[in-house]
């Protein structure tokens, strides 16, 4: 049965209110501060932001991106996060509805969204994401309808081992470091929330969409670029993918190769 709309609706303010919590966590967790205190406040002039002034979306709209104590312009990440987390947790609850899978995908979804932007600004994530994550994506799995334990224990190994062995072979053969430490306890936490069987896909099509977007910045700039582009991105969209299509597109291209009947 197809939910009212006030439903999804629902589930995309909470998104957005729970996306104004991820800004706070993008903007401190690389500075190891604590993202329960102090309460949110403009970097410039120190005012504390009131709770009119953070309403998510709305607030930056009716603020035109200023802050109210001294003008500096805000951010457009704020709202963009709030809006990305906003219409991820509305898909979700569309696909699945008011279930405990809805919910831990939301946490997964969540921490991808900040995973994102720390590794775009910071080329780091964060161990206090990733690990808990494990953690919490392996004990949800002995609630989880269609979920097990044992899925998401080789998930874990799967996910992080085989990342890890790609790391240790690019030194060995290269000498130099290809792949962060934080990359391989990413896909792991992927790996806890969604089983082995995603991690191949997500391997797959994190290589392939970076390699084209790669390619694509060498071409534009006419050169070899030196630039280090982060991996995570790439795997959490990779893991998005896989969540709302990744079945659907597996099936499709087996059947194009052959392998996959009906």
């Amino acid at each position: 049965m197809t939910p009212p709309l006030i439903y999804p609706f629902f589930a995309f303010v909470f998104g957005m209110v729970v996306g104004s919590f991820l800004n706070v966590c993008i903007c401190r967790l690389p500075k190891n501060e604590s993202v329960v205190s102090p309460p949110s406040h403009c970097p410039g002039c120190s005012y504390q932001i009131r709770w009119y002034d953070n309403i998510p979306l709305l607030s930056y709209l009716l603020l035109r991106g200023k802050c109210r104590g001294c003008g500096t312009h805000i951010s457009l990440q704020y709202p963009l996060v709030e809006l990305l987390n906003g219409v991820l947790t509305m898909l979700l609850f569309l696909r699945f509805g008011p279930t405990l899978t809805f919910a831990a995908l939301f946490l997964l979804c969540s921490a991808l969204v900040v995973i994102t932007f720390i590794d775009i600004e910071h080329q780091i994530i964060p161990d206090e994401i990733s690990l808990s994550g494990i953690l919490v994506g392996f004990v949800l799995s002995f609630f989880l309808h269609g979920h097990s334990w044992l899925n998401s224990l080789l998930g874990i190994l799967l996910g992080g081992g085989s990342l890890l062995l790609v790391a240790y072979l690019y030194q060995r053969l290269t000498g130099k470091d290809g792949m962060g430490g934080g990359d391989i306890k990413l896909l792991a936490m992927m790996g806890a929330f969604l089983g082995w069987k995603a991690v191949p896909f997500i391997i797959f099509a994190s290589s392939l969409v970076g390699s084209v977007i790669g390619v694509s910045i060498m071409l534009f700039q006419k050169k070899d670029t030196k630039l280090a582009i982060p991996f995570g991105p790439y795997l959490a969209f990779a893991a998005v993918l896989y969540i709302f299509y990744g079945k659907s597109l597996i099936r499709w291209y087996l059947g194009l190769s052959g392998f996959y009947q009906g």
